[in-house]
């Protein structure tokens, strides 16, 4: 049963390019909506960053009408349509496909079992949380919701659409998703969900590392990181997946400096759409709560085999991204020689300034406070005198 709706939504926040899209397979003749995130934001007043568009059009019916659109993906085909250095999904409608069918297709054709088309409704199904399976006309000024997510929206909960273990098991993913957006929607979790997730915490052992790094990525991402961090502990979820951070939670007076550090990267001007200098400022927490927060005994640090496990297997850190983060923490020694840095001619000054590494040492040492306002000022004048003020990017 589906309900529909006049939003009180941020209609001057969404992109114009997608209302074009929108607009353009509709007047083709194709059932076309904003679906997901996007919707869900634009009701609770966040302003979204990608526009998703589901539609009836097939895939290569969508190329075949819209301009610059282009079919990507085997197991799940969709159209990338590209304005400017915009890029916008568009999806067909899909349906669950029952294990009858499935066994009815040929195997050569078993990679298209994403590809099954169907309904709005049979797609808002498969989508994993109310609130994101709510889709809006803007021509019509409309929500179409079959799930129950305008109503979850408005109370502020975050519900799984279907029996959450079995939708957990399906895709352990969804755990840290589904705490990861109660965070950043300030929205409580429902009940039977957050039981299912302490049931199921041990499937995320399956997933592979880089659908978790992307989700770590995620977390730091938010206004306040530490308290989602907090939130996996609690539930058991780090003990699972990320042990050598729940280690740290273990100890109270780590789990302070760690939670203090990381509250920081916000302040200090981290890069957040920057994977190297999220993952630096965590690390550097991480860092700061694991080794203490006097001064380090670099080689023993370096040479640390669990350090370098919990980057490398658990936090899924690049190893060029990781070369950069260390190559910032042994600069930020030497950020406190200036003498030492005075003496030298202008070329080597030059090349000290210019490192790759340079302001994200700048960064972290403004994260710690190792250094006094006054060498501050005298860094960012010397940064000033080679490169005007910008910061050197840090790859």
């Amino acid at each position: 049963m589906s309900s529909t709706k006049k939003p009180q939504l941020h209609e001057d926040w969404i992109d114009p390019y997608a209302l074009r899209i929108v607009k353009n397979l509709q007047d083709s003749g194709f059932e076309t909506y904003l679906v997901g995130g996007c919707v869900r934001d634009l009701m609770v007043g966040i302003h979204p960053k990608d526009f998703d568009i589901a539609t009836s059009a097939h895939p290569n019916q969508v190329r075949k009408k819209v301009p610059n659109a282009y079919v990507i993906g085997r197991r799940f085909k969709l159209v990338l349509v590209k304005r400017g250095d915009l890029q916008f999904e568009v999806a067909t409608f899909r349906r669950n496909v029952s294990a009858e069918e499935l066994a009815a297709t040929p195997e050569e054709e078993t990679i298209e079992g994403d590809n099954y088309f169907g309904t709005v409704e049979e797609d808002a199904k498969r989508r994993d949380f109310t609130a994101n399976a709510v889709f809006y006309d803007p021509g019509q000024n409309k929500l179409i919701d079959f799930c129950g997510g305008i109503q979850d929206i408005e109370n502020r909960v975050l519900r799984m659409i279907g029996d959450p273990k079995e939708r957990f098991i399906e895709d352990p993913i969804r755990i840290l998703r589904a705490i990861r957006l109660s965070h950043k929607l300030h929205f409580s979790i429902e009940s039977s969900m957050r039981h299912a997730i302490a049931e199921t915490s041990s499937e995320l052992k399956k997933s592979v590392l880089p659908r978790r790094r992307e989700e770590w990525l995620k977390f730091l991402r938010l206004d306040e990181p530490h308290l989602a961090f907090m939130e996996l502990f609690d539930l058991h979820i780090l003990e699972q997946i990320l042990p050598g951070l729940h280690s740290v939670f273990m100890d109270p007076s780590k789990m302070e400096v760690f939670e203090m550090h990381l509250a920081r990267i916000t302040q200090v001007g981290i890069n957040k759409q920057d994977p190297l200098e999220l993952f630096a400022g965590f690390m550097f927490a991480f860092m700061k709560a694991q080794y203490g927060e006097g001064l380090w005994n670099h080689e023993e640090v370096y040479d640390d085999a669990k350090l370098a496990y919990f980057i490398r297997e658990e936090m899924g850190i690049f190893k060029q991204e990781a070369a950069v983060f260390f190559k910032a923490l042994h600069l930020m020694t030497s950020l406190k020689k200036i003498d030492n840095y005075s003496r030298k001619g202008e070329r080597r000054q030059m090349a000290f300034v210019l490192n790759e590494a340079f302001g994200l040492a700048m960064k972290l040492s403004m994260m710690d406070f190792s250094l006094s306002g006054a060498e501050t000022h005298y860094w960012m004048q010397q940064l000033e005198k080679y490169t005007g003020g910008k910061v050197t990017p840090t790859h």
